[in-house]
């Protein structure tokens, strides 16, 4: 009995149709390798060669592969019209985000998409990083927004933007002075620190940096660690410490005088939020739809 799976017959009627390996992966939303192995695991299913590959030749289908072609394309058809278009399942979108995206990014982009498609609706979850994918190996969401790429051999992970990170201070004379000096944050390590969780995208990101700068995290002076940006932004404006955030967090209390912040280097340092799903999942059009939309947004 052959052991065929729908995954398989997308990723080569995709590669059939776009004549690329590297577009049909676009397409499904998956990487190239995905695709190539479902495309070998087929052929070895069936016995026979179904593509002709080579550096220098363009891809095309062999004389099996034209015929299991025209059959699978017939197959994927008659499930597309099993599926009921108008579902409120397919047309919910679960999506976990960590913290800076959900509260500073995420707002105006869910509102955007819902003008698009009114016919939508949003479950948000947040939390930091390593609850995000939690959440995605549980099935509790279908698409994450995070901080940090924790398994790339179980997820799909798509950049979406880069977030700046920056040294926190309170709006102190002494600190704007330093800020006039031309200080950053890498001159300020000294002061008290107030960090992120563990399992915190942003300490994830920071604890690299210091690595790379040679700055030893427990010659830091952490006088406390917070899972709640909101709790470390009025921890700091009230001088207990410093804390290294997204700039995205903390834009309205620098526009207000409450805070000031500081990059840490010359260059300035960037973590990348990325978009991330399981490999085991195969997004419905909805939620590709979304995928695009913010990936277009996020480019403008």
């Amino acid at each position: 009995m052959l052991k065929i799976n729908l995954k398989q017959l997308e990723a080569f009627t995709a590669t059939a149709e776009y004549g690329s390996f590297t577009r049909a992966a676009e397409e499904l939303y998956l990487t190239q390798s995905t695709v190539s192995a479902h495309i070998l695991t087929l052929e070895a299913e069936l016995g026979v060669q179904l593509i002709l590959r080579g550096a220098r030749r363009k891809l095309t289908l062999t004389e099996e592969g034209r015929r299991v072609y025209g059959a699978a394309r017939d197959i994927l058809d008659r499930c597309q019209l099993l599926q009921d278009p108008e579902s409120t399942a397919r047309r919910e979108l679960s999506v976990g985000a960590s913290t800076a995206p959900a509260q500073y990014l995420l707002p105006g982009l869910l509102s955007g998409f819902l003008q698009h498609n009114s016919d939508s609706r949003f479950l948000l979850r947040r939390g930091d990083s390593a609850q995000v994918h939690s959440l995605l190996n549980q099935g509790e969401v279908r698409i994450g927004i995070v901080g940090a790429a924790l398994d790339r051999r179980e997820y799909n992970y798509q950049t979406l933007c880069d977030d700046r990170l920056v040294l926190v201070t309170a709006a102190t004379e002494r600190f704007r002075a330093l800020k006039a000096l031309g200080a950053f944050g890498c001159d300020l390590l000294d002061e008290p620190f107030i960090v992120r969780e563990e399992t915190s995208g942003t300490r994830r990101a920071v604890e690299s940096y210091w690595k790379k700068c040679g700055i030893l995290p427990e010659k830091l002076q952490i006088v406390a660690c917070m899972d709640n940006p909101e709790a470390i932004r009025r921890s700091v404006a009230e001088g207990m410490g410093v804390s290294v955030m997204s700039e995205l967090s903390v834009r309205e209390d620098v526009a207000d005088g409450k805070l000031l912040t500081f990059d840490l280097d010359e260059k300035g340092f960037f973590r990348r939020i990325y978009l991330v799903w399981r490999k085991a999942v195969s997004l419905t059009r909805t939620e590709q739809a979304f995928v695009s939309y913010l990936r277009s947004e996020l480019k403008k």
